[in-house]
């Protein structure tokens, strides 16, 4: 079966490289697939493949002809071309004193001819190999030698452009969640209503399922600000949404308003007592004081609760029974809950 190979000097680096390049495949993509299609075409083999060698196994980015599975990385050929780094053929595999006794060559498919040249994402940091395959033996040209290691630098461009997408895109998307985040709560702020709860809402209510809402105001917060300053202010905000987040459940949306108001939007609840007990457990929470710079600040909570579609049929409609409800909430004395149930 052959002897475990050694590891290249730099094989930590190498993983680390590897590793970025497994993150992200969901699936060949079209370029790495028409390009193992062309060598296959090209070269006349029965089989070209991209493959990538991680710590253990030989990873199958594309191949086309002939399908083979994944197999480990002391038995693969790839790993060869991955130490030496440089161009490897054979000829015939049956002939080769380690290699004839690999699975695939003496078993199915019965590979004769193996050709693979080494794939680097940065220059050093071999990642696997463009590979091709033949059931007969065959011999090589050096000009076709050469084809092969163009071919082997063509996927090395391919992953490295896969790989800076996939970071663009994250980049990306942390800038959309910045836009979305209060940055002193950790909230979602209302920029995020119609990117994200407008979204979900909409999904609920298709599936025929409800979805919840629970409007949160900190009573007596104006006169922590008033006398005490913003940035007891701040910290009492802090504390607040440390507490919310301890609450509520991890698939709860929770949302600053602004000042001191807070959304939390429940997707699916069960039905309206789901909202009263989150509620009650929210009221609990806010009942205990506020400890900053020393001072023991009470700043309880008022909230409003409904749930969709009872209550509207989309976000708007559903904060604005919300809002209703919360108003209720306080005109009643403060430090309660109120739904609203239609």
């Amino acid at each position: 079966m052959g002897q475990s190979a050694p590891w290249p000097v730099n094989e930590a680096e190498r993983l680390v490289a590897v590793r970025s390049i497994l993150s992200l495949q969901s699936g060949p993509t079209p370029e790495l697939a028409a390009l193992s299609d062309l060598a296959k075409s090209v070269f006349g083999m029965d089989r070209a493949a991209i493959h990538i060698v991680d710590e253990d196994w030989l990873r199958i980015a594309h191949q086309a002809g002939i399908q083979v599975s994944e197999c480990s990385r002391d038995i693969s050929i790839c790993t060869r071309v991955v130490l030496s780094n440089d161009v490897l053929v054979v000829p015939d595999l049956s002939l080769h004193p380690e290699l004839r006794g690999f699975p695939y060559v003496t078993g199915g498919p019965q590979f004769r001819f193996y050709a693979g040249a080494p794939i680097e994402l940065e220059p050093g940091l071999t990642v696997g190999a463009f590979c091709i395959l033949d059931t007969s033996p065959r011999q090589l040209q050096p000009s076709e030698v050469e084809s092969l290691r163009q071919f082997s630098v063509l996927a090395g461009a391919l992953l490295r452009l896969q790989k800076a997408n996939f970071t663009m895109s994250l980049a990306e998307r942390a800038l959309r969640e910045a836009a979305m985040t209060d940055p002193l709560t950790g909230f979602y702020n209302r920029k995020a209503l119609s990117a994200l709860v407008d979204s979900q809402m909409y999904a609920a209510l298709q599936s025929n399922e409800t979805f919840g809402a629970l409007y949160l105001d900190m009573d007596g917060f104006k006169a922590i600000n008033d006398t005490l300053g913003h940035s007891v202010g701040d910290s009492v905000l802090h504390e607040a949404a440390a507490r919310i987040r301890e609450v509520i459940r991890p698939t709860d949306i929770a949302v600053r308003m602004g000042g001191d108001e807070f959304a939390v939007f429940v997707p699916r609840p069960a039905d309206s007592s789901e909202l009263a007990v989150l509620a009650e457990r929210l009221l609990e929470a806010f009942r205990q004081p506020f400890t900053i710079e020393g001072r023991h600040i009470h700043a309880p909570l008022s909230i409003g609760g409904a749930i969709a579609p009872q209550a509207g049929q989309d976000c708007l409609a559903l904060l604005q029974s919300v809002d209703e409800a919360l108003y209720q909430a306080k005109k009643a004395g403060r430090d309660r809950f109120v739904s609203r149930a239609s």
